[in-house]
């Protein structure tokens, strides 16, 4: 796997080929195994990174730009899945459950940060990290399980755009405080960041229809690049000004509708899913395989206590809604999986802790894999 640096761009195209060569072959064991394929491409980053099988030499500077716009991608989808009416009726039903569901599965990652003596900000980001269900595996999940018409999906679909809308809140704030600077600098910040969030979601929900129909045209080509220029400007504009590119990209997604959605999403999906598989890969690359055995046992701990408080958090919200005990624990299980908000939070906050990326990355692993397991064991 490992190619001399001296032979330039041809390396670095060979070392590139190999990489997502193995990604598809990861990624069809995934789909053969009717699974998720993120704990394939964490262990494929593993191999390869610093301390694995076979570290990369000439590439990663290319993957890591590639993962940067897979994690954009991933949540312009996201906010893409979402309309208005959706975020409305998730607001003004489902607040209760997302409110347990905050504090059954911040609060674990909250205090295990504590009790690891980290400082208040890591124990933060250690919440988020096991706070926020994986959305993408959640809807594969429904989808492959056919469960999309079952009674219990809607709580559960109120829960992750709630979880979405959390995150669109959380991360800006972590984002400025991360910055630092005295008090005066850092409420400003905030404010200046949840201020642009909350207006972008105004408009993406009382305008949407008309900018899409704007910027609806009936050339793939030109809404491919409108889209993904779009999207790669509205993210750095709002890295700019610490609201955080994901979250910048899941407003532009919430803000396409009709139309312009359903082209949008058959035309960046393709894209997205190799970005995406960078993604994941450029995280596991990022992590020492040889310190992994010594936070295990704290990540089985925690994905042990977690799984059961998300498994909780779903049960009450489907039975809010009125659905039967076996409908409850279906909606508990599909909720586990963590995956790619979960590694977005470690990458920000593995500079003022170390121990967060690896940590989270076995974490993730574990319930990547038990996620989908359990939801599979419910029906």
């Amino acid at each position: 796997m490992t190619v001399p640096a001296t032979h330039g761009a041809s390396g670095i195209l060979i070392e590139l080929g190999l990489v997502v060569l193995s990604l598809a072959i990861l990624s069809r064991l995934a789909s053969r195994w009717n699974f998720s394929a993120i704990p394939f491409y964490l262990l494929a980053g593993l191999a390869f990174g610093s301390g694995g099988l076979a570290p990369l030499r000439v590439s990663h500077e290319f993957i890591r730009t590639g993962a940067d716009i897979g994690v954009i991608l991933l949540l312009f989808m996201l906010g893409l899945s979402y309309t208005g009416a959706e975020l409305k009726g998730s607001l003004r039903h489902g607040l209760p459950a997302g409110a347990i569901d905050f504090v059954f599965n911040f609060i674990p990652g909250l205090i295990a940060g504590l009790l690891m003596h980290w400082n208040w900000m890591g124990a933060i980001l250690l919440g988020g990290v096991t706070y926020i269900s994986s959305s993408g595996v959640a809807a594969r999940l429904l989808s492959d399980l056919q469960r999309l018409h079952h009674p219990e999906t809607p709580a559960v679909l109120s829960v992750l755009v709630l979880e979405d809308l959390a995150m669109a809140i959380y991360l800006p704030i972590v984002a400025v405080l991360l910055a630092r600077g005295d008090a005066r600098e850092v409420a400003f910040s905030v404010a200046i960041a949840i201020a642009a969030v909350l207006l972008v979601l105004i408009v993406a929900v009382r305008y949407g229809e008309r900018l899409s129909r704007a910027v609806a045209h009936e050339s793939d080509e030109i809404i491919l690049l409108t889209v993904f220029g779009a999207v790669l400007l509205v993210a750095g504009i709002a890295e700019r000004i610490h609201v955080s590119a994901a979250i910048g990209a899941f407003l532009v997604g919430i803000a396409a509708s009709g139309p312009l959605a359903e082209q949008s999403h058959r035309l960046i999906s393709p894209l997205r899913d190799l970005f995406a598989a960078t993604f994941f890969f450029f995280f596991g690359l990022e992590i020492d395989p040889s310190v992994l055995p010594r936070v295990l046992p704290l990540a089985l701990i925690l994905a042990g206590v977690t799984a059961l408080t998300k498994i909780a958090s779903g049960y009450w919200a489907a039975r809010r809604a009125g659905s039967h005990v076996r409908g409850r624990l279906r909606a508990g299980s599909v909720l586990v999986a963590r995956g790619e908000f979960s590694i977005v939070i470690a990458g920000l906050g593995s500079a003022l802790e170390p121990r967060l990326g690896t940590l989270s990355a076995a974490y993730v692993l574990l319930l990547a894999i038990v996620g989908p397991l359990l939801a599979r064991a419910a029906k």
